[in-house]
């Protein structure tokens, strides 16, 4: 990982109708950094992430990865929604779930079978959940299954992880372990994590994106409660899930 910059927003605005959700956003990321963005509800964290997929385009402004336009570059970047919709009662394999990550990214050149199962079963390894390819969706915890579907974003050998709100359906001790596997992850990938949990974010990240219309970069250690409480216009009770303590939470 050689720092060079690989994503820029420049002067960005959006917003739906004459809804602001954007304000002349511009910041940059380094290849291997691992970015924070918190923010309140509705202040543009996952309409940025949207933007950065090339799923939606800047009303002003200029998006640029890897020195292309997002939408030529979508195959760079593994993806981890916020919600997917799982039917459990659907007889599906944890090895078909992952393979649907490969799909997307083939290409002209179809995969051969012999190559997507080792690229399946390397995924599942990264994230812990080796041996899982025969098991059933639907017998999954939620901790399994969130890994399941990150695994299902890094198949595709991505540049960029790109996670909106991980840990927001999994209990505190599950979301400890998620955030130590992202810090193992990002060794090799470049990750952008979209969360609630500031405690864990300004622990963990290497920078982080206050994002409420306005955008403000700070590095990871210099994140204070006075600046999180302008950014949500108020208050904010922070708790931070601390690798040592076990999943008890412990007040910032």
């Amino acid at each position: 990982m050689n720092g060079e910059t690989i994503m820029t927003f420049k002067g960005v605005t959006f917003g739906y109708g004459p809804h602001l959700v954007l304000n002349d956003v511009s910041f940059s990321i380094k290849r291997g950094e691992y970015v924070g963005i918190v923010g309140p509800n509705g202040g543009g964290k996952t309409t940025l992430l949207k933007l950065v997929l090339g799923l939606l385009k800047p009303q002003k402004g200029k998006i640029t990865l890897f020195g292309k336009d997002p939408e030529e570059t979508r195959s760079r970047i593994g993806y981890v929604p916020q919600y997917f919709n799982v039917d459990r009662q659907f007889p599906i394999n944890v090895a078909a779930l992952i393979e649907a990550g490969l799909l997307n990214h083939c290409g002209f050149l179809p995969m051969s079978k012999k190559e997507a199962k080792a690229k399946i079963a390397e995924a599942l390894k990264s994230v812990y959940l080796d041996g899982y390819q025969t098991r059933a969706v639907g017998e999954l915890s939620g901790g399994e299954l969130q890994r399941a579907l990150i695994a299902r974003a890094l198949v595709s050998s991505p540049e960029i992880l790109l996670l909106d709100e991980p840990t927001a359906n999994v209990d505190p001790a599950v979301g400890v372990s998620l955030y130590g596997l992202f810090q193992e992850l990002n060794k090799d990938h470049t990750i952008i994590i979209v969360s609630h949990d500031i405690g864990f974010v300004t622990s963990s990240v290497t920078s982080i994106l206050c994002l409420n219309e306005k955008l403000y970069q700070h590095d990871g250690s210099k994140l204070t409660p006075e600046v999180i409480e302008s950014l949500y216009g108020g208050h904010v009770h922070l708790v931070n899930h601390c690798h040592h303590c076990h999943g008890e939470e412990e007040e910032c």
